[in-house]
């Protein structure tokens, strides 16, 4: 146990425990072999995607360049979380001190509220491109998507910066034991013995602003993006378009269902179990990173093209070697 500690002295000395998943001990390594692979493929699909996009100046588009900073995105959010939830699975490197257990929450809360901010503006590039085709170089230039993006990171940015800032004056009394798998805003406001009305306001606070607002404009791009598509009189364009927002919706949902759940199980969830509750407030975080290449970028024509070209590039070079070695053995033998 910690002795008392106050919001502003000695917090540098303080470490925490992180309590990682309660009750699934004993599955530990077996649950850290799919979040490796999560994390993997997770690597290589963003990679990829920024690798292309760069590389590819047929690319350098404003949808394009809204996946490449979706890419990027989930490449920092998935590095921030799941290194130090490996270690706790299969290392039992279970403690963290404070001031890195505040990065690591800023960093979450940021990346988080980033990645909602590049889905909506993907939505609206989509809506833009659809119902507005004429239109569309002009709306979204190149500067204008640069400034879309800065504005993006901004928000998060200053919407999470209060967080760590109301988190470090808080005075931490004999717990120390984060339930969690990483540090996220609530479960280290829960160790505080004092008033935290403040900390816990102005968590759901931001959490539902992104939200609603978020969402709700995602949401009424779709309807729009279908409304139109509805329209089309080419049954296999209505097809493609309807397979397209399908896919993006599941996106979506993967990423808003399980955080509003974690966010609002702090507060009204008393009956969820811990390990339910940890393993969606992680998934939320690890999946879309994993599953957005695949369906942003794979079902993206010229980038699938363009990532079919460079495993055909990488076997022809892998198997030019033997080929050449094949004909000098010939040579030899003749």
């Amino acid at each position: 146990m910690m002795d008392a500690v106050n919001g502003t002295a000695n917090l540098g000395q303080v470490s925490f425990i992180m309590a990682g998943i309660p009750g699934l001990e004993a599955f530990y390594f077996w649950i850290g072999i799919p979040l490796c692979l999560i994390y993997i493929v997770t690597l290589l699909g963003n990679l990829i995607i920024v690798f292309v996009i760069k590389t590819e100046p047929d690319l350098h588009k404003p949808m394009y360049l809204f996946l490449c900073m979706l890419a990027i995105n989930d490449l920092l959010l998935s590095t921030t979380v799941l290194p130090k939830m490996l270690g706790i699975l299969w290392m039992g490197s279970r403690e963290i001190g404070f001031s890195t257990c505040l990065l690591q929450m800023y960093f979450v809360h940021t990346l988080s509220i980033v990645d909602s901010a590049i889905l909506l503006v993907m939505a609206l590039d989509r809506y833009v491109a659809i119902c507005h085709p004429l239109h569309y170089a002009t709306i979204l230039s190149n500067p204008v998507v640069t400034k879309m993006g800065l504005a993006a990171a901004a928000r998060g940015m200053i919407l999470v910066i209060p967080c760590p800032i109301l988190v470090k004056r808080l005075p931490y009394c004999f717990q120390n034991v984060i339930q969690h798998a990483y540090c996220e805003h609530m479960a280290v406001v829960k160790l505080a013995c004092a008033n935290t009305f403040i900390n816990r306001t102005y968590g759901i606070c931001v959490a539902l602003l992104v939200v609603v607002l978020d969402l709700g404009l995602i949401g009424t791009s779709y309807t729009m993006i279908l409304h139109a598509v509805f329209q089309l009189s080419s049954r296999d364009a209505r097809a493609k378009a309807l397979g397209t927002c399908a896919a993006h919706t599941c996106i979506i949902l993967a990423f808003y269902v399980p955080a509003l759940f974690t966010f609002l199980t702090h507060r009204i969830g008393r009956n969820v179990p811990p390990c339910i509750h940890i393993l969606l407030a992680s998934l939320y975080l690890l999946l879309p990173p994993m599953l957005n290449p695949l369906v942003y970028g794979m079902k993206t024509h010229q980038i699938r093209q363009r990532v079919l070209g460079l495993l055909h590039l990488g076997r022809k070079g892998l198997l030019q070697p033997r080929i050449s070695g094949n004909k000098r053995k010939r040579g030899n033998s003749t």
